[in-house]
C-alpha cells in the first residue's frame, strides 16, 4: 500500500447516483482520503444520493458537484462504484459517459467495480481491454469485446476493474498504486 504522502496532491472524482453499492463508494472514499487525496462526488442532481446496502436502501451522502460541471483537468482519477441500480441509471446519461470518455482519453486511471463496467461498455471503452466485473454482467463485458478474467482486480492500461465488495481491498490498492505511479517523478 502506498504511503500517505504519495497522494497528497491528488484529486479524485467519484461519480455515482442513487442506488450505488454502499461499500463500493464508502471504502474507496475513505481509503483515498486516508492516503491523502482530495475526493469529490459528482452526481446527476445536487443534494444527497442514497446508497444500496445489501438488500435495502442505505446511507445518504452529500454530492459535491453535478456531473455536467466536471472538468476532467481538475482530477487525477475517476472511481465508479457499482451496485445494480447506480450504473444502470448513469449509463443512459450522455453527460456521465462523456466524463468517462474524457478521463480515458486523458490517460487517467478509471476504476470500475461490480456492475460499473456497464459504464465502460456504454462509453465504448471495453473492446480489446482485459477486464473483470460482477458475475451477472460478465457476458455483457465479453459481448462488448473485452477479454474477461475472474480475478479480484484487473489493471489494463489506465483501466482498473474488480468484481464485488469482497475485492475492495485489492481494488483500492490498485487505484492507490496507479495514482502513486502517475505522480512519481519521471
Amino acid at each position: 500500500m502506498a504511503d500517505t504522502a504519495d497522494l497528497a496532491a491528488c484529486r479524485i472524482l467519484i461519480m455515482a447516483t442513487d442506488g450505488f453499492e454502499q461499500s463500493e463508494l464508502e471504502v474507496p472514499l475513505e481509503r483515498l482520503q486516508d492516503a491523502g487525496a482530495e475526493v469529490e462526488l459528482a452526481s446527476l442532481e445536487a443534494g444527497e444520493i442514497t446508497g444500496w446496502d445489501e438488500d435495502d436502501w442505505g446511507d445518504e451522502i452529500e454530492v459535491d458537484l453535478l456531473i455536467g460541471e466536471v472538468n476532467v483537468d481538475n482530477y487525477d482519477a475517476l472511481v465508479l462504484p457499482g451496485g445494480q441500480i447506480n450504473p444502470d441509471l448513469l449509463r443512459v446519461e450522455e453527460s456521465a459517459l462523456s466524463v468517462i470518455r474524457d478521463f480515458a482519453a486523458a490517460g487517467k486511471p478509471v476504476a470500475a467495480i461490480c456492475h460499473a463496467p456497464w459504464l465502460l461498455i456504454e462509453a465504448g471503452l471495453a473492446k480489446g481491454k482485459r477486464m473483470t466485473s460482477y458475475k451477472s454482467i460478465l457476458t455483457d463485458v465479453a459481448n462488448a469485446g473485452a477479454e474477461v478474467v475472474d480475478e479480484a482486480v484487473v489493471v489494463d492500461g489506465n483501466f482498473i476493474t474488480s468484481r464485488c465488495p469482497d475485492d475492495l481491498e485489492a481494488f483500492c490498492d490498485a487505484i492507490i498504486a496507479a495514482l502513486a505511479e502517475s505522480k512519481a517523478p519521471a
